[in-house]
């Protein structure tokens, strides 16, 4: 993100982004003339007289706002809606217009770009009508970015059928602003959680590192194992303490070039956070992580929050949600987990969708018919005999697998409605589910201990009854839920885990990088990880 060149909003103590450290405030100060150069207000010097005095009047000027001006002004339809409601009068005091900027130049919190918001007050500073339309369509579009974000997940990805917020600012703002709350009412758009908070936090402390200090790459090597030595050392013990995973070393110590237990233990921590192998050893995946910086977490953390921006505000108290990105699932009743596993979820190239879809039934003793994809890329190659080794037979055109112990979607499915033939079910394969790192599928969720979990939501919705005999018959057959579940399936690579602290994944499907540019970020490459499977479940 850049800074804003012109000399008038240069001279300004507005908070602002260090363009080297992503996005990191500077402190703001108070008063009118910090206000008035964000609002882009004549500079004295270069003036005539009068102008100065006109200047220095104050921020707006509504006797001077002529309707034919104002109308002339007016690029953007709600802008326009507000004032024909107005009698095309001005709306804006400088009360609410200081209020406003204080307001736009706290932008930060959010991860979002100040300059977004401000430029154009600063361009249209020397018209009074040309001011007061920017100021109404600079807080439009300020409460647009904190109600549903600044970007559009839909123009992102090819899907995205989450809920989304469904909120009409045009009535609200001339409300505010007659009762001189437009800030309160803008700030009250954004997500009003625990999480946004811890995310919004992060961010803040991430970008204040990465503007006091630079950090330097790890550079690779051979790996570093528990009790081994390395040049390279000093530097891993470091950032491991800058991330907060060790304490710190003893003062007077000289930095030890050996790999302690207790720095394994730390890089432990640290890879389970990050779902890579908790093995202590520093290779190529574990290097990945340590030389995220400050910088780039703060630009993660920018980019998850405007994640849970494009998310509706009224979740549903019960529901599932699975974090595609941290391949875990959490069953919610009555807003609070209840229970919480392991999925596993679809491999680059096979993504997981990002959806919103409810389960509306149990299959127990699943057929699966196989995508013409699957079937084409991963079972012709095998042979023929793969389909008789697999309890596979073909009916009308399509290759189906017979209910069984190799079944690929185990012994049950969650059936539910979308159009992208995205379940969740159980699968024979296991043992992939202590992988840390679970990316495996063809982008359904297979989910850990899927029978003990249909049984749980048999009983809770009291089909119980009818699931038993149904499992217990060996034939395919469905048990249709009184009602559905809804499921969200989300991709955050930034979230407050478990034990309520802030924890990290991987961006294994490269998403993070579309919302990172859409939100004003220079394009980078993620750190990706390399992926392989052996079974070719959905």
């Amino acid at each position: 993100m850049a800074l804003l060149h012109d000399t008038s909003f240069a001279r300004t103590c507005a908070r602002t982004f260090v363009p080297a450290a992503a996005l990191v405030m500077a402190p703001a100060c108070d008063g009118a003339a910090s206000d008035a150069a964000a609002l882009g207000a004549i500079d004295a010097a270069g003036t005539t007289e009068g102008e100065a005095q006109d200047a220095a009047a104050g921020l707006v000027a509504p006797r001077e706002v002529e309707r034919a001006a104002l109308e002339k002004a007016v690029t953007d339809e709600r802008v326009r809606a507000l004032y024909e409601a107005r009698g095309w009068e001005a709306a804006w005091t400088d009360e609410s217009a200081r209020a406003l900027v204080g307001t736009l130049k706290d932008a930060g919190r959010h991860g979002l770009d100040p300059g977004d918001y401000l430029r154009s007050l600063q361009q249209a500073a020397r018209s009074p009508a040309a001011r007061e339309a920017a100021l109404t369509a600079a807080a439009f579009a300020y409460a647009d970015a904190l109600a549903d974000g600044r970007a559009d997940p839909t123009a992102l990805f090819e899907t995205y059928t989450l809920d989304r917020p469904d909120i009409d600012l045009s009535a609200g703002l001339e409300s505010a602003l007659a009762e001189g709350r437009a800030s309160e009412w803008i700030e009250s758009f954004a997500p009003d959680t625990e999480e946004y908070r811890a995310l919004s936090e992060a961010f803040l402390e991430n970008a204040r590192k990465a503007a006091a200090r630079g950090d330097s790459t790890i550079g690779g090597g051979d790996l570093i194992r528990p009790g081994s030595s390395d040049p390279r050392v000093p530097q891993i013990a470091e950032r491991l303490r800058a991330k907060g995973y060790l304490g710190e070393a003893r003062r007077g110590n000289v930095p030890e070039t050996r790999f302690t237990e207790r720095m394994a233990d730390a890089l432990r921590e640290m890879q389970r956070d990050f779902g890579i192998a908790d093995d202590g050893i520093v290779g190529p995946d574990a290097l990945k992580v340590l030389n995220t910086a400050a910088e780039e977490r703060a630009r993660l953390l920018a980019v998850n929050l405007e994640r849970l921006r494009w998310l509706e505000r009224d979740r549903p108290l019960t529901r599932i949600d699975v974090n595609i990105a941290a391949a875990r699932l959490d069953y919610y009743e009555d807003g609070a987990v209840v229970d919480s596993r392991k999925v596993i979820v679809g491999q680059p190239g096979w993504e997981t969708p990002q959806l919103g879809s409810p389960i509306y039934r149990l299959v127990a003793n699943p057929t699966w018919t196989v995508p013409k994809s699957i079937e084409r890329e991963e079972i012709e190659p095998r042979g023929a005999g793969y389909l008789a080794r697999n309890n596979m037979v073909r009916r009308d055109g399509w290759i189906v697998q017979l209910p069984g112990p190799g079944n690929a979607l185990g012994e049950v499915k969650f059936d539910m409605e979308n159009d992208q033939a995205i379940y969740l079910h159980d699968t024979p394969a296991v043992s992939l589910f202590e992988r840390n790192q679970r990316h495996f599928s063809h982008g359904c969720v297979r989910v850990e201990d899927a029978p003990g979990f249909a049984r749980m939501l048999a009983r809770e919705a009291d089909v119980i009854s009818e699931y038993r005999p149904a499992k217990a018959s060996g034939e395919e057959s469905f048990v249709r839920l009184p009602q559905q579940i809804p499921v969200r399936l989300l991709y955050r690579t930034a979230f407050v885990g478990r034990e309520g602290e802030v924890e990290y994944r991987t961006d294994v499907y490269g998403w993070d990088n579309r919302i990172a540019q859409a939100l004003g970020y220079e394009p980078r490459e993620a750190p990706r990880i390399e992926i392989s499977v052996s079974d070719v479940g959905p």
